[in-house]
């Protein structure tokens, strides 16, 4: 008996009187329990589930209430340990529609980190392309390859994989932000590392400098050390500061008023963040993306392959998202799964925006289907 008749098959194949199938008959019916017994499936069965017309994302549009992960990470901070064994204090966002995953979308991970004050995080490395963006808070340090990393509100920290890193948090209060990383991308092609590193940091990486070393050498617009020039696939530049972000936004704003071509849209501000090395995708497999629309702004339905996370950074608005709409406001996060048609309205003011303007933070995986000539894109512009 062969091997692949040992096994209690896990192949089901059904015969159905449907115009597009064979007619049903007891040959055919014989024909499919030959197929189970030797683990083979007909394409002509399956041909509309593997070969749609267009994505059609397991993924569902969501949205989750910043203040409500906000408090159960707290209540996690006093009851859960940081070190290892459990390694972080990290909470991944579920979407629903895959099944209780920790996945946001089929290729993103998305998590809440939550550290207690004078708690440190122990070293690792992995794979996985990562960052961290901050909302909200400061007084955490990310230590990468020993280089302690400021972390304040509307930084971006992009890390390539097989950095180690760490944290520590220098406050007297605790500090929350997320975590985005290619996880579910990873498991799912079986190539994912991951090494455990040291368990405490030195004197030296407890420090709490204001720039790190790689932003010293690498956060100067247009120029670049020629000393460690050469293509680099993930950034050495480890923190992208919000300062900078919000000047580049207000700037195609400002253009914009005064009739001069800037944004991608009337009210709409678009910043990406890139490799200074190669100008491409700040990592091999995320693009980050900042967005700032103006008051009253409702952009164009947009969609794309491959999926993306939000999270408001300041303001509010209205999301629409497939056949979904949420009101949002500071920290709320949201997916857009892929081909999802997504229009964003500002409803932003002075009492709860910095600018004025609704702020939102993305991060995808645009660069994957880049990579694999699968991108495509479809703004619907006269449907305003």
């Amino acid at each position: 008996m062969s091997d692949a008749h040992a096994i209690t098959s896990p192949v089901s194949v059904t015969a159905e009187d449907r115009p597009d199938q064979p007619p049903v008959s007891p040959e055919l019916e014989d024909l499919y329990r030959g197929f189970e017994k030797a683990l083979l499936v007909p394409l002509w069965t399956e041909i509309g589930d593997l070969m749609p017309r267009h994505p059609r994302s397991k993924a569902r549009p969501h949205r989750w209430n910043w203040s409500e992960l906000l408090e159960l990470a707290g209540r996690s901070g006093n009851l859960v340990p940081v070190g290892r064994g459990g390694e972080r204090r990290a909470i991944a966002l579920a979407n629903p529609g895959l099944g209780g995953k920790p996945y946001a979308t089929p290729t993103l991970w998305a998590a809440i980190q939550y550290l207690m004050p004078g708690e440190d995080a122990p070293e690792h490395r992995h794979t996985q392309n990562a960052f961290r963006f901050v909302v909200e808070g400061e007084g955490v340090w990310t230590v990468v390859e020993r280089d302690p990393v400021p972390m304040r509100r509307g930084d971006f920290l992009p890390q390539p994989g097989l950095h180690w890193h760490a944290h520590h948090n220098s406050a007297s209060t605790p500090m929350a932000w997320i975590d985005g990383l290619d996880i579910p991308f990873q498991y799912g092609i079986e190539g994912q590392f991951f090494d455990f590193g040291r368990d405490t940091l030195t004197e030296e990486e407890h420090a709490t400098p204001d720039r790190s070393r790689a932003e010293r050498l690498w956060g100067h617009p247009g120029l670049a050390p020629v000393s460690q020039l050469g293509r680099r696939e993930g950034t050495p530049l480890l923190r992208y500061r919000w300062t900078d972000t919000d000047a580049a936004l207000t700037g195609q704003l400002t253009l914009e008023r005064e009739g001069h071509p800037a944004t991608v849209e009337p009210g709409h501000a678009l910043v990406r963040y890139t490799n200074p090395t190669t100008a491409d995708d700040v990592l091999p497999t995320i693009r980050a993306q900042f967005h700032r629309i103006t008051t009253g702004t409702e952009t164009a339905p947009y969609r794309e392959t491959g999926s993306s996370v939000y999270q408001v950074f300041d303001g509010s608005g209205r999301v629409t998202v497939g056949d979904r709409t949420w009101t949002v406001t500071r920290g709320d996060l949201f997916v857009v799964p892929s081909w999802q048609p997504l229009s964003i309205r500002s409803e932003a003011s002075a009492s709860d925006s910095d600018s004025g303007a609704l702020d939102l933070f993305q991060f995808g995986d645009a660069p994957i289907f880049t990579k694999l000539n699968l991108f495509r894109s479809h703004t619907e512009r006269d449907s305003r």
